[in-house]
């Protein structure tokens, strides 16, 4: 299991899961596309490493790093 905060701008991922018990924020991420098997891509991190910029379903989101971090994932060759 990796984390967002393990890949360098321009690497992408595909979501596997999500840690963490918070139904609220589960399905808020959830509606904003990150579903599992879907392919992201680190566009940017901000100078204190928070937010992080990625792109997922054609559109560019920003995360805090809190919340990138329920986010697991696993790197695409």
């Amino acid at each position: 299991m990796e984390r967002l905060k393990n890949l360098k701008p321009g690497e992408s991922a595909v979501v596997t899961g999500y840690s963490g018990n918070d139904p609220v924020y589960l399905n808020k991420l959830l509606t904003m596309g990150l579903t599992k098997g879907t392919e992201i891509k680190l566009v940017k991190v901000a100078p204190l490493g928070d937010p992080v910029e990625i792109m997922v379903r054609g559109y560019n989101l920003s995360l805090r790093k809190a919340e990138a971090d329920i986010l697991e994932i696993r790197r695409r060759d």
